[in-house]
This record gives structure tokens, sequence and C-alpha cells, in this order.
């Protein structure tokens, strides 16, 4: 089935227009934001909560097997699914339908263009799942300031789906004043009504508790989730191209690569991967570690954050970015199945995608992932992946039956792989949405239309990939993974929902796109070098200690 991850595309670099035109748009009505979300900017939603006191608030967990993994997970990877499962054998993750088809908004980001609201997917899904859902799927790309913009209104859906990756000024305590507590729902053993959700692990869980209360339903995530660095395996053999295994090595081979002349170029923009070689940590709360010096260091302070920049910049100096990655204009995705860009990053579902996508239009077409090298060309320093990465939520003062309704779905859409409603969620109506041949699913054009992005985005089981018509690229996802999943370490602060104190919220925002405008020589090391004094002096000093505190009270996360 498909694999469990947010998108079809990775989404664009994390937006910060949430937390700055909205807060903008708010202070200029005369209140600061979180008086238009609702909130106070009380200090119990800051922090986190950990230990003893988070574990009363977890649900309880229940292991939920429908079928063994072919490939276990190793190293914090996904586990993979690489056999056949016999469509008929499938069986329902739960007896009885949970709901009672109370109507329900969700507002969720989409990848791609969004299916009728009265398609032939969701009317089939609702029906199996006794819920009646209004979908208002928002742009992906431009989600962060839909979602600030909703968050600072008084209609807000009855469910909303965040991405880990819009978790930045505002929004943490936005969440924590807008979205309700589920513990009276899931908490111990309430969470057995919804068998699929107690299946979910507890790590997940605990990531969930925002403001000192469980609010979120997380869609897990394995531990060595990185960005990809694919590279095009095809042509790369026909051109006798070694795959390169330094940096050195890679700027060198780009250059051999690119032909302006003939519309070739080496790569997109190789950001992404950049961090990841040289070792920087991401953005956020995961940004904060304790070295083995004893300091506590952001990462725009690690040495590591200007060299993997510098890098980056050099490639698009050398010409070997292609043009429209400069501009940031298109779909890379796009030039790199066009062969017009050899190497591209994106997150580890567009293995499949791509070749799935390419399996009838470019036979010859064979993604490859180039393994993530460290900066002296040997093995790499990798951060791990918190263990939920995006979440659904239920809005304050709904009603029970809303409530219940939305919990339905979630359970539906979190169903393990092996049962009826996960091929449901993920292929659709056998004849409509899908075709069996040799005893495989082949989505339809229909499929492919509606069957995307949605109801994968409310809950999912713990982390895995499967893919019964490329079952060879499961495999390779997996395994790739796994190697990279030995070079992973924990930050300091894994583990943990943290709330930064509000005073601090836009502190960070100027770094994306500085790192945009930088790359492209469009800024100076000097602007990225007084931007972080500016941060130090700013508030990070002061942000440092308050992490520090939460650090010896909680513990580390390593």
């Amino acid at each position: 089935m498909t694999p469990n991850s947010p998108s079809a595309s990775a989404p664009s670099r994390r937006s910060f227009l949430a937390s700055t035109a909205v807060a903008a748009a708010a202070v200029a009505g005369g209140m600061p934001l979180l008086a238009a979300c609702g909130g106070s900017g009380n200090k119990d939603q800051e922090g986190t909560t950990s230990g003893k006191a988070a574990d009363k608030l977890l649900p309880t967990f229940v292991a939920s097997k429908f079928a063994n993994p072919d490939v276990p997970s190793k190293n914090g990877s996904a586990s993979g699914y690489t056999g056949k499962v016999a469509l008929s054998a499938l069986v329902a993750s739960a007896p009885d339908k949970l709901g009672t088809g109370a109507p329900i908004k969700i507002m969720s980001p989409l990848w791609g263009t969004a299916p009728k609201g009265d398609c032939a997917y969701y009317k089939a899904v609702d029906k199996a799942a006794g819920t009646k859902v209004t979908w208002q799927n928002q742009d992906g790309n431009t989600y962060g300031e839909k979602l600030g913009a909703v968050l600072a209104s008084s209609s807000i859906p009855d469910m909303v789906v965040v991405p880990g990756w819009e978790l930045t000024g505002k929004i943490p305590n936005a969440i924590a004043a807008k979205f309700m507590d589920l513990g009276p729902y899931l908490a111990g053993d309430k969470v057995k009504k919804y068998p699929n959700l107690a299946a979910i692990p507890s790590d997940s869980w605990r990531m969930s508790i925002f403001g000192g209360d469980l609010r979120g339903i997380p869609m897990p995530s394995a531990r060595a989730t990185f960005i990809v660095p694919y590279y095009r395996k095809d042509i790369f053999g026909k051109k006798g191209y070694d795959v390169p295994k330094s940096p050195d090595e890679f700027s060198s081979w780009a250059k051999d690569a690119t032909s302006a002349k003939a519309k070739v170029y080496a790569c997109g923009d190789m950001s992404w991967t950049a961090f990841n070689i040289f070792g920087v940590r991401a953005s956020g709360t995961l940004g904060w570690h304790i070295g083995d010096d004893g300091k506590l260091t952001y990462r725009i302070e690690q040495p590591e954050y200007l060299e993997a920049l510098e890098w980056t910049r050099k490639l698009f100096d050398a010409g070997v970015v292609h043009p429209d990655d400069k501009a940031r204009t298109g779909d890379a995705g796009q030039r790199f199945t066009a062969g017009q860009i050899l190497v591209y990053n994106n997150d580890i579902s567009n293995w499949y995608v791509k070749s799935a996508e390419q399996a009838k239009a470019n036979p010859d077409f064979v993604c490859g992932a180039i393994d993530i090298f460290g900066a002296d060309g040997g093995d790499p320093t990798l951060y791990a992946s918190q263990p939920a990465t995006i979440w659904s939520f239920i809005r304050k003062g709904a009603s029970k039956t809303t409530v219940e309704n939305a919990l339905a779905a979630a359970n539906f859409a979190a169903a393990p792989y092996g049962t009826k409603e996960r091929m449901l969620v993920d292929y659709g109506v056998e004849g409509t949405h899908y075709t069996v041949k040799d005893g495989l699913p082949v989505k339809t054009d229909q499929g492919n239309q509606e069957a995307i992005n949605a109801w994968v985005m409310l809950a999912a089981p713990a982390p895995y990939l499967a893919h019964p018509d490329l079952p060879d690229i499961t495999r390779k996802q997996v395994e790739w993974e796994q190697r990279m999943g030995a070079f992973t370490k924990k930050t300091s602060t894994y583990g943990m929902n943290i709330v930064e104190p509000s005073r601090y919220a836009n502190l960070a925002s100027p770094f994306e796109q500085l790192e945009i405008d930088y790359v492209r020589g469009n800024k100076k090391l000097s602007d990225l070098q007084q931007a972080i004094s500016t941060w130090k002096s700013g508030g990070g000093e002061k942000l440092r200690d308050w992490y520090k505190k939460l650090i010896e009270k909680n513990g580390s996360g390593n």
C-alpha cells in the first residue's frame, strides 16, 4: 500500500508566514496574536511534559498486528512489507463502524489537485467508517499561511491537521488555546474503544502533549527519517558516472554532468541534503543539543551550519543547479523525471512515487538514492527525527458527537497494514480506483486523482513502507533508512514536545529566507553572521538559559 508519509511530494521549505504575516495582522488589529487566538500566553502552556506527568496522560498501548513485516525495523527505520497480501484474506481492524454519520469538517494540507468533495473515494471511505466528512483541503505548499489565519480567527473547522514543520512562531501556543484536551476520550484504557489508535506507539502519543494536555492525534515517524538525495541511476549508468561519496566528489561530478547547452544540470537546490552531509541539526526545538563539551547550542551556532550553506552556494555559483531551482519556480520532481536534473532532494515516499509514475511513461527510468556521506567523505552524523511529526486536532467546544466522529475517522485512518480499512484508505474501491493484476492492486487514473493525501493525514499506524506493485522499492527504501539509521544520534530534546515562550516565537524566523538568499548569491556571509549575532543578543542567550532549565528539569532526550 502507500508509504507512511504525508504526501506524494515533499512540501516546500518550512513556512514561517504563519508566524509573521498573521502576527502582523493581529497586532495591526490592536491585539497580540495569542489574544486573537483566544489564548493569554499562559506560562503553563510553555515547556514540555515528561516522566510520570506525561505517562498518566497517555493512552494504553495495545499492540495490533495483522501482517508480519518482511523487512523488520532496524536502526530506527520503518518496517517493510514486500510480499503479496491476498486481497481476499484482508480482515477488518475494528468489527463495528465507530462513526454515527454526524457531519464533521476537516482542514488538511494537500499536495496536488484536490478531489471533488463528492468524489467516489470520499463517499466510499465515509460509508465504511460511518463518517460524513467535508474536506477543506488547502495547498500544502502555502499551508502555514492558511493555518495561521484560521487559528487567528473565530471560525475553526472541527478537525485540523498540523504538520510539525508548521510549529513555528505563535502556532504552538495557539494549539493549546484552540484545541481540546482528548484525555477524557483517549487516556488510559479509554482508548480501547479505538483499537487502531491504541496501537500507536506511546512515544508518538507522548509527542502529542501540547500545553500539558493530550491534544494531538499523531502520525508516527521512523527515527531514521531523512530527506533523500535521489539520483537518476539509469542515466548515471549510461554515462558511466560514479556515485559521489564526498562533497568534493559531488562538486567535481556536478561540473562534468552539467551541460547548459543541452539543458541538463547536475542538481536542484541541495540545501536539505547539505545540512545532513555536514551534520547540522534540524530547525525548531530539535536544533538544541548539549555537545561533548557540555555546551548547549542551537543549530545556527554549529560551525557546520555555515559550512553546509557555503558548499551549497558553490554549487549555485558553479552553474550546476538548474536555473528554475535558482528562481524557485516549477517542480523539481518533474525536472528530475524529465532528465533536466540528475539529482534532487525529497522525502522517502518519492522513491516509490517517481518509480510508479514513470513505469509506463519511461520504462528505462531508474531512481536511486545516494547514501548520505560525511563532510570529509567518511560516515555522516545524522540526527533522529521525532517520534511524531504530524498531528490532527479537534477544536475546543466541539460536541461529544463531533469528537467521537472525528476520533472514528482517525481510528479508520490509523488501520494497520493487512486490513480492509488500510486497503480502502490507500487504494479506494476495486474497479473504480484500482484494478487487480497478477494479484496486485494497480491504481486507475481515477484512483491517482482521488485516493491521495487526505485520509492518510488524520492518523497512522507505526511507521511502515509497503508497495505491492513495486516491492523492490519497498526493500530499497527500508534498507536505505537502516543504513542511515546506523549513523543517527538523538539530540538533547529528542522525544520532547516543547512549547517555547511566546516572546521568543519569531526569533529564528529570518533564517529560512536568509538561507535561501545566501545560497543563491543574494546575501553575503556577513549577513548570516550578523543575523546569528542578532539572534543571540535579541533573545537567543535567554532562550538558551530557558532550555538549560528545561533539560535540567526533564532530563536529556538522548
